[in-house]
């Protein structure tokens, strides 16, 4: 009785708590997963590439300097409403399932970027221009709050453990490759419509290509079904509430609360969030240094053509995208900590001389700078959609990552085109975006020495998730047997105590 007790104590893994993926169904969550931040990111890199167009537009009474400063600054209130968006949207999601809540950022995300193309100039309605390019702006970042936090974990519990790295970074294959689009499409117009024609109505066309697109990732999502992960959370949910119908354990409603849930997140994994938000400090910083600022500073600052600054940083995402899937299965073989240690170690060496190349202008060095700041970036990008979900438990992922990914965007991300451009103008000192890159290796290198390796492991509060029926088998095989073999060292050790401690005096 007593050894069959013992063994309860360790209990061995069931069929049951092993999750067969649904190699059609992983796919299909993988593309409406990274379609949606397709759209999101054409957004950004159509917004980026016409920063020095939408400044004429929409604030024309400034200085070039000024114009610039006033965008990003619109492109940065975005990010001021995210952490709302996600306090809003994430613990949603953890309670009425992620499918349902990204179907709903999708639509708010499209109509918004959508409008911007519909909107008048300043030259046409005057201040009330400007102030419905933020409105715009605001609720693209409101829904993005519950975008890219929803996706990873969408994907991190669609995908087998041990491919959870490759599968993953296809979500962030789909931010660049829609930064890329957005980018393009941009200089295309400009080689086509010139300088001039881009002002008067050229720029509205990015914008009207966002309604197609958000429709096609609606259409997707609400095809989706919800992740196993949260059926099997919800289900446990309940079963505990009808257990327990009859004697409610007291403070039990507060934590499914909205509120519940919020203390529990800040109080009961304090670690994690913080962790999460220096990873996410890290690779966004380095992103939007990237993808929104560096047109801009060739452009303004350096005073190169809008057509070879617009060409390089497009080349650059070309890089990304050609490395990204590469990364992301070798975080599966390597573990996701030693490529966030080699990243933040490279940024913090290679900031400066990326930065010193891009400076020396024509096409050639300023091609090399940018290819490094490409291949720093990759490596943040391609593991931190299977890092962050992996910090949290499942009946808590959505929204705890959601608030930390999106209060460290807002701090540090998104401001980050803003507050370089207004340093570089107060300072006179282009080469202040380096020593940003390297403040941010510093902090992500300290939150991953914090970072316990998930590879290939289980996400926390969930079973084992494999490919194959036999890869089921053999995962309980297994720990049926290292359970059994744990229940009677035990009972050697209970039944006779002699012989342990005479061992261990033999050994010493």
């Amino acid at each position: 009785m007593l050894r069959t007790l013992l063994r309860r104590r360790k209990k061995a893994l069931s069929s049951e708590d092993v999750t067969v993926a649904d190699r059609p169904q992983v796919r299909r969550a993988v593309t409406a997963a990274a379609l949606g931040n397709t759209m999101e990111w054409f957004d950004f890199g159509v917004y980026a590439y016409l920063a020095g167009t939408m400044g004429k537009v929409f604030f024309p009474s400034s200085s070039p300097g000024a114009q610039v400063v006033a965008t990003f600054a619109t492109f940065a209130a975005a990010f001021l409403v995210r952490p709302l968006g996600g306090l809003v949207f994430g613990p949603l999601g953890d309670r009425i399932g992620r499918q349902k809540v990204l179907a709903a950022t999708m639509i708010m995300m499209a109509a918004s970027t959508f409008a911007v193309g519909f909107l008048p100039s300043y030259a046409s309605i005057g201040f009330l221009a400007p102030l419905l390019l933020l409105v715009c702006r605001l609720v693209q970042g409101f829904s993005t709050g519950g975008e890219y936090a929803g996706a990873t974990t969408y994907i991190a519990e669609y995908a087998p453990d041990r491919r959870r790295g490759f599968l993953g970074s296809w979500l962030d294959f789909g931010t660049f490759v829609g930064y890329a689009l957005g980018s393009g499409l941009v200089t295309v117009l400009t080689l086509t419509l010139g300088t001039e024609g881009l002002e008067d109505w050229g720029w509205r066309i990015p914008f009207f290509v966002a309604g197609p697109l958000g429709l096609i990732g609606l259409y997707m999502r609400l095809k989706l079904d919800e992740t196993p992960a949260f059926k099997k959370e919800a289900a446990y949910a309940a079963a505990e509430g009808s257990d327990g119908a009859q004697d409610p354990e007291p403070g039990d409603d507060a934590r499914e609360s909205g509120r519940g849930r919020l203390k529990e997140i800040f109080t009961g994994h304090w670690q994690a969030v913080l962790i999460c938000m220096g990873l996410v400090l890290l690779y966004n910083v380095t992103n939007y240094m990237v993808t929104s600022y560096l047109p801009t500073y060739m452009t303004v600052t350096l005073g190169e053509s809008d057509t070879t600054a617009q060409l390089l940083v497009l080349a650059t995402m070309l890089l990304v995208v050609l490395t990204i899937t590469a990364v992301g299965h070798g975080s599966d073989r390597w573990g996701r900590r030693p490529l966030f240690l080699a990243g933040s170690v490279a940024l913090v060496v290679l900031a400066v001389p990326a930065f010193l190349l891009i400076r020396e202008g024509g096409i050639l060095l300023p091609a090399v700078g940018c290819a490094i700041l490409g291949l720093l970036l990759v490596l943040f990008a391609g593991t931190a959609a299977s890092t962050l979900p992996a910090l949290f438990p499942t009946r808590l992922r959505y929204g705890a990552l959601s608030i930390a990914f999106n209060i460290s965007v807002s701090l540090f991300g998104g401001t980050t085109p803003l507050f370089t451009s207004a340093l570089v103008e107060a300072t006179g000192n282009d080469m202040v975006p380096a020593y940003y890159l390297m403040a941010a290796g510093v902090i992500g290198f300290v939150s991953t020495l914090f970072l316990h390796e998930t590879a290939g492991k289980p996400l926390r509060g969930s079973g084992p998730m494999v490919e194959t029926e036999g890869e089921a088998d053999r995962i309980v095989a297994r720990s049926r047997t290292a359970a059994g073999r744990q229940a009677r060292d035990v009972w050697i050790r209970l039944r006779h105590p002699w012989a342990h401690r005479g061992g261990r005096d033999r050994d010493a």
